[in-house]
């Protein structure tokens, strides 16, 4: 979403005049009066140190110094920004709600130059109208009216770029089955002028029919040899776009992941690689030979007599009125294939969900559900198979027509001498191919809207921004674990903070707790130390150095990471230790094991460390899910360890084995931990409470409970809670 938009210039005049000449680095436009009256070329404009309003009959300027802060605030059916000074609230400018994104980060912008900052946001966020028509874009990176087709085509040919050399030996094997083809008719010509009409030799009509068993011949071997070469295209382009497309959702953040439907990734990668691997095995060597035969059809029928051959194409431009459906047509199989990924990750979520959904007894309205989008599903399909119903018979009733001139015609010519029988044949055999050549080319917009939206679905992912990706050169080093978390902001909607201002100096081998309230930002500050989102403003060092000028492998690998639901892969309890330092020997999976007080239940198995561990590790308990997970962290060594309620929902001797291993893990080790259990974070050096976004007590437990502060009041009721349950 672009944040400085350009103003007209008689606006940028003055623009510039109320800013004093300062650089804009912010400028939107909005569209309501503060009486919330529709205006037009309005604009906002932020500088460093002042924030200037124009528009018709209006002119206004203020320094950002007199607020407190800047406010995106979301009303009914509109919104405002609004300054902030003395807790009292002044109306800036007032816009439709669409609008509010943009001035969300806009606002949020403008509060880091008050706070002296000198970071200009940049947005990852969609444009949500086109700026050329105005057309709501509904998520899409690019309006499908202005540059849809053109911009698909440019994906095409980038995508076969790579795969040229396969292209041009389909292309040249169908180009020589055509020649072949067109070819072989005069062969006929001959036999039937030259042999059976004229009473030639029985050795002349053999020769005749030889050659054509030759071209016959040579034709199966072309169509072998295109079967081969097209099976071997479609499956590398789709493996290449299957391959691109993991190597991307990988890169992609945990932001943009969260955001989408399992099943609608799941569908990009399988379905539609393989709708595209399909267009190029059966759609794309014959679209060529059809082009082809038709092209060569019309040229022997101008050579054979142009008369007829324009009567027959006079009735061809009806089929080109097909065209003006094409756009209708995409749209709805664009809907159907929407709705068939809402039903599919539906059904995905219930798959995964099942014990939920048999201990809730929902069975029935889980399935009243999927019948309602199946349902769906199938009125947009049953719109899209009338159009081809009525436009089918169009096209058979133009072929018709077409084959009847021929007959009238072309007999009527041998009947007067000007055609002779063979050319007539031919003839009617290049008509034939003609209509063939048309009706498959009628039929071909079906596949090719499948293949189009298949190829848009498969670049919205390819084409969408890293916004968590290295810098240009990126640090690749060992780090101690000092960690320097300074005036942090941050929030996963841009008119929303989770965080704001946190300040926290964690030095190597420390061990930091952090205690609040659920929803308070906790999870959300370690995923920003562990870098799966980037700060809106202020910075996380590591040993001096920003977290963004890392490589991003390099800090990952040094991060351990032990979660409340630890994720086991699919495969056996070796794999899953391994996965954090794949090289391992056995002899050090057994030590992690060891350390982590998984070893003793592991040999219990009868498979021992090669048992299957399921799906999500669903054959494990919750506690040998956990501490297979410590083991995973204890193995890649890390300089920083994050806990994140690592015990909680266990039970007491469970939870004291886990603690025990922890225990082991943490020491030497930077650490942050989140507990749910605060009894468990006295070893902590010291605990740092999150309350309203902002740091709001620092110190150990001890110092911490002598304030009576938010730490004492959580220690109070977790004791009280523990009397109840004792009682």
């Amino acid at each position: 979403m672009n944040l400085c938009v350009r103003p007209p210039k008689e606006q940028r005049a003055v623009i510039d005049r109320l800013l004093e000449g300062e650089e804009i680095c912010y400028c939107a436009p909005f569209d309501l009066t503060p009486e919330g009256e529709i205006i037009k070329d309005a604009y906002v404009s932020v500088s460093r140190n002042r924030i200037a309003i124009t528009g018709p009959g209006m002119e206004k300027v203020y320094l950002l110094g007199d607020f407190e802060r800047i406010e995106c605030q979301m009303l009914i059916n509109n919104a405002v920004l609004v300054g902030v000074r003395e807790n009292k609230e002044e109306l800036l400018v007032r816009f439709r709600a669409r609008c509010a994104l943009r001035f969300s980060y806009i606002a949020r912008g403008a509060c880091i130059f008050i706070r002296g900052g000198e970071r200009v946001l940049e947005s990852m966020e969609k444009e949500d109208v086109c700026p050329k028509c105005g057309r709501g874009l509904h998520g899409a990176d690019y309006c499908p009216h202005c540059e849809g087709r053109g911009r698909t085509f440019k994906r095409i040919r980038a995508m076969a770029r790579p795969h040229w050399a396969g292209f041009m030996l389909v292309s040249l094997v169908m180009l020589v089955i055509t020649g072949i083809n067109v070819g072989a008719r005069f062969v006929e010509k001959a036999l039937v002028d030259d042999v059976i009409m004229a009473g030639g030799p029985l050795s002349e009509a053999y020769k005749y029919i030889f050659i054509m068993l030759a071209f016959t011949a040579a034709v199966i071997i072309c169509y072998v040899l295109r079967n081969y070469l097209s099976a071997r295209l479609g499956s590398s382009i789709s493996m290449d776009m299957r391959a691109r497309m993991y190597e991307k959702i990988q890169a992609l953040s945990i932001g943009y992941i969260s955001q989408k439907q399992p099943g609608a990734l799941m569908n990009r990668m399988t379905q539609d690689t393989q709708q595209l691997r399909r267009f190029m095995e059966n759609t794309f060597a014959m679209m060529f030979n059809q082009v082809l035969t038709m092209l060569g059809s019309i040229i022997v029928m101008f050579i054979l007599d142009w008369h007829l051959t324009l009567m027959i194409l006079a009735l061809m431009p009806g089929i080109v009125l097909f065209t003006a459906y094409f756009r209708r047509i995409f749209r709805i199989f664009h809907k159907q294939w929407i709705a068939s990924d809402e039903v599919n990750s539906q059904l995905q979520d219930v798959l995964s969900g099942i014990r939920v959904v048999k201990a809730f007894g929902t069975e029935e309205r889980e399935s009243r559900k999927f019948s309602a989008g199946n349902a769906k599903v199938a009125r947009i399909t049953q719109r899209g198979e009338k159009i081809w119903a009525t436009l089918n018979p169009v096209f058979e009733l133009i072929f018709s027509v077409s084959t009847v001139l021929v007959i009238l015609y072309g007999g009527v010519n041998v009947l007067n001498g000007s055609f002779t029988m063979g050319e007539i044949t031919m003839f009617t055999f290049y008509s034939t191919a003609l209509y063939g050549c048309m009706r498959w080319l009628g039929n071909m917009p079906r596949m090719v809207i499948s293949t189009l939206i298949s190829i848009d679905r498969i670049y919205s992912v390819l084409d969408e921004e890293e916004s968590v990706k290295n810098s240009d050169n990126a640090v690749n080093r060992a780090i101690e674990g000092r960690i320097s978390i300074k005036d942090v902001y941050f929030g996963y909607n841009a008119y929303e903070t989770v965080l704001e201002g946190i300040n926290l100096e964690i030095e190597p081998g420390e061990m930091i707790g952090l205690v609040g309230a659920s929803g308070t930002g906790k999870s959300t500050l370690i995923n920003l130390v562990m870098r799966m989102y980037d700060v809106d403003s202020g910075e996380i060092d590591i040993d001096g150095i920003d977290i963004r000028n890392y490589d991003k492998e390099c800090l990952h690998r040094q991060i351990g990471v032990v979660l409340q639901e630890p994720f086991l892969f699919s495969g056996s309890v070796l794999d899953n230790i391994r996965y954090s330092k794949p090289e391992a020997s056995y002899e050090e999976v057994i030590k992690a094991a060891k350390l982590a007080n998984a070893h003793d239940f592991i040999i219990k198995f009868p498979d021992g460390y090669n048992t299957k561990v399921g799906e999500n590790g669903h054959n494990l308990s919750g506690g040998e899910r956990q501490r297979i997970a410590i083991a995973r962290a204890i193995l890649c060594e890390p300089k920083i360890l994050i806990l994140d309620e690592a015990t909680s929902s266990l039970d007491t001797e469970t939870e004291y084995q886990i603690q025990e291993a922890l225990a082991r893990l943490i020491k030497g080790r930077t650490t942050i931990a989140i507990a749910h259990r605060l009894s468990t974070l006295r070893g902590a050096d010291r605990i740092m409470v999150i309350d309203k976004k902002k740091r709001a007590e620092l110190g150990t437990h001890d110092e911490l409970l002598k304030q009576k502060g938010i730490y004492y009041g959580l220690v109070m009721a977790q004791l009280q809670m523990g009397r109840l349950d004792g009682a």
